[in-house]
């Protein structure tokens, strides 16, 4: 109990009327009761205990492939029963001693007096221990049907607002279907979403660190999660704002208001027009586009240059190869290239087109046919179980990761294998004939009733979403298109949300949830408001995807500048400023062609092929850059697996690689044509700023580059050497050192 009071100081922590009936009710738990003849039950006071000591985690006793020292248990004990039987019976019950409790194995172990690879778990003297104990002590008990069941965990406060370095102590308490309740705090476990933001302890002392935001504490217990969510305000006066241009400027400015984040200000014109145009188009802009642009004085010039990017062919390709990797567009045989350009092509098409996202969906998750006649069904080639139909649906265009469900009780949210089964059914009559070309099947509907078994149960599972009655399917209809009806339903909580937070990422670097396709309960988004007004105005323009990039990117909020003012540099999550990021690999391929005058070639693709435009995986080969700078290979629907971390191997490629060096060089390049051409140095220098930053030059910068175009040089014979035939070396230098700069490798 003292432990208890040290954890939980009233005068810092919890208001007093609500510390003394937190007391009141732990006092009166059977954890900390003093009533040695009360029941205990394995359900709800020994799980619990087993738990929180960390017996049931993948690297103990519930490691797969037969838990630890031949004692298994149910993976976060969602299996009590299995459970029981593993602790009392197996192993001919050597691990419980009724006789004298205290020499029992499992305590023994768990307390450290017998050696455990796992450690001291339970101390002697603590209230778990004491509780297993008294189970041993009367029998071991399973318990009875008449006990209440488990029916919610709630955490005491829901939400709130603590101070920078400030605390927070939480509570916990489980409700149950007799409508009793009791204090678990000490028997939950906690975890924070951000360690960086905030940290908790094994007793829910919330500690928070000196970065403004919102943070997340998720709290489990047998099976039940809670959150709680707290605003971390900086406290900064926030005078004046950039204007607001639509809904989105709205919600962001509220949110920075309340937290007292005071934000940067709307970038330069030429900021502007490479960060949108690398966004939208994938590419550098133009000389002549950057010049245009610059001397415009139209107010509208940036919705304009937005609409223009978004019809444009660029725009096509680029978020064509955003999306085909994720959808595992992948060549492992020759054979496979007629599907891969089919599919790739699509999803470009369609992209073009700006046909609506629920149609692009519906059209791909029920696919027909071959891939000459519709190549929607090249999906179904790669994706080929209904396990892993169901499980990249549900994570691609839902959000919601659903593999842990396979086995288990998802361990941080409400599904079960029956909510994995249930799903996987909508897949079960999906048929496959071979065709006359080697690879390529003819995909159709096999009438019959759509079912699935869950493996564990036996039980025949009809179809499903995630909870939701779909309705009776006849043996003639096709189920695939009524989850797609299911899906695209402006009552469905995950398709759009899933699709806008996303998109918001892609804008912004970060998702407002974060990882962008693990939407759920315990992982809140930082701007729920702004989340569901984004998610609203998708589902109102009819699933348009090119409507939604517009209102993103004529925000104020996706305008600001990268320059951090005085206090929003440690900020992470709120979009107080825009977040560089650096060019992913096929950008920055493309970009370096655009810079040097070269063309990377790429093989049975027409000559000037953009690297965004490639429509698979085999052509990194192409090119060792989009090896190095991590160009996916169409292995999983995570964006994860793009890499976007720097490392040494991508500085030393930038740097002496036989690739950078043949692009410098290229007889046709910018460096030859700038060193042949009879014009000023200040306006060679000028196209080079212009081709590399959409800017000129700063004076120093001009002042630098002159220089070094006019400084003498020697032969070996110290000989002078004329300033033409070193012009095209000094310009590979010049570009050479515009390219490993961070304002090139970088969107700002």
């Amino acid at each position: 109990m003292a432990d208890f009071r040290n954890a939980c100081k009233p005068s810092r922590l919890l208001p007093g009327r609500l510390y003394l009936s937190v007391i009141a009710v732990v006092l009166a738990s059977p954890v900390f009761g003093n009533d040695v003849d009360q029941p205990v039950s394995f359900v709800n006071d020994v799980m619990p205990v087993l738990s929180k000591a960390g017996c049931n985690v993948g690297v103990c006793h519930a490691k797969a492939g037969g838990g630890q020292k031949g004692f298994q248990l149910s993976l976060l004990g969602f299996e009590p029963a299995e459970d029981y039987e593993s602790l009392v019976k197996d192993g001919q019950g050597r691990r419980l001693f009724p006789a004298v409790p205290e020499q029992s194995l499992i305590l023994r172990k768990a307390s450290g007096q017998t050696p455990h690879g796992g450690g001291i778990r339970l101390a002697r003297d603590s209230a778990g221990y004491a509780t297993l104990r008294r189970w041993i002590q009367q029998g071991t008990p399973y318990g009875t049907d008449a006990e209440p069941q488990l029916v919610s965990v709630e955490v005491q406060p829901e939400r709130g607002q603590i101070k920078m370095s400030g605390e927070q102590q939480l509570v916990a308490m489980a409700r149950y279907s007799d409508g009793s309740s009791r204090d678990v705090t000490e028997l939950a476990l906690y975890e924070s979403n951000s360690e960086a933001m905030a940290s908790v302890s094994e007793r829910g002392f919330v500690q928070v660190q000196d970065i403004p935001g919102k943070v997340a504490i998720m709290v489990r217990y047998q099976g039940k999660v809670s959150v709680f969510t707290a605003a971390v305000p900086l406290g900064a006066p926030v005078e004046t704002l950039p204007p607001e241009k639509n809904f989105v400027d709205a919600h962001v400015f509220a949110n920075l208001k309340a937290i007292g984040i005071p934000p940067s200000e709307v970038c330069d014109d030429a900021t502007f027009l490479r960060r949108v145009t690398l966004d939208i188009a994938g590419r550098l802009p133009k000389t002549a586009e950057a010049t245009a642009f610059m001397a415009s004085t139209e107010a509208d010039k940036r919705d304009q240059v937005i609409d223009a990017l978004l019809r444009s062919p660029d725009y096509a390709d680029f978020f064509a190869g955003k999306w085909t990797p994720l959808l595992k567009n992948r060549r492992d045989d020759a054979s496979d290239i007629t599907s891969n350009f089919a599919f790739h092509a699509w999803i470009r098409d369609s992209l073009l087109a700006n046909v609506p996202y629920d149609q692009i969906v519906r059209e791909l998750l029920a696919a027909t046919g071959t891939v000459i006649g519709n190549p929607p069904v090249a999906w179904y080639k790669r994706v080929t179980e209904p396990k892993q139909q169901l499980e990249d649906v549900a994570q691609l265009f839902l959000g919601v990761r659903m593999q842990c469900a396979q086995c288990h009780h998802h361990p941080f949210e409400r599904w079960s294998q029956d909510d994995y089964y249930s799903l996987a059914a909508f897949f079960s009559q999906v048929g496959r004939k071979p065709t006359g070309t080697r690879g390529e099947d003819l995909i159709f509907h096999k009438r019959g009733l759509a079912t699935a078994k869950n493996v564990k149960t036996g039980e025949s599972l009809k179809p499903a979403a995630f909870g939701d009655d779909v309705g009776d399917i006849s043996p003639d209809a096709d189920p695939r298109l009524r989850l797609a009806d299911w899906m695209s339903s402006k009552f469905n909580p995950f398709f759009a949300k899933a699709l806008v937070n996303r998109y918001w990422k892609h804008f912004f670097t970060r998702g407002l949830i974060e990882p962008e396709d693990d939407i759920r309960d315990t992982n809140p988004p930082t701007n729920p408001e702004l989340l569901a007004a984004l998610e609203q105005h998708f589902i109102s323009s009819g699933f348009d995807l090119k409507s939604l990039i517009r209102e993103i990117t004529r925000s104020s909020a996706y305008q600001l500048s990268s320059k951090p003012n005085n206090y929003n540099l440690v900020d992470r999550q709120n979009y107080s400023r825009y977040y560089p990021r650096r060019l992913q690999a096929e950008v920055l391929l493309d970009s370096i062609d655009y810079l040097t005058g070269a063309k990377t070639a790429f093989a049975n693709l027409p000559p000037g092929t953009r690297a965004v435009a490639l429509p698979d995986n085999s052509y990194n080969r192409a090119s060792p850059l989009l090896q190095v700078f991590g160009r996916p290979d169409s292995l999983s629907v995570c964006e994860c697996e793009r890499v976007q971390s720097s490392s040494l191997a991508q500085s030393l490629h930038l740097i002496n690689s036989s690739e950078i060096k043949s692009k410098l060089s290229v007889g046709t390049g910018r460096a030859a044509r700038l060193a042949a051409e009879d014009v000023s140095d200040e306006a060679r220098i000028s196209e080079l700023y212009l081709a590399a930053f959409s800017r000129e030059p700063r004076p120093d910068e001009m002042k630098t580059a002159v220089a070094y175009l006019n400084e003498p040089q020697t032969d070996a014979a110290g000989k002078p050497i004329s300033k033409s035939a070193t012009a095209r070396g000094n310009f590979q230098d010049l570009i050479w050192a515009l390219m490993n700069s961070k304002e090139f490798l970088f969107n700002h």
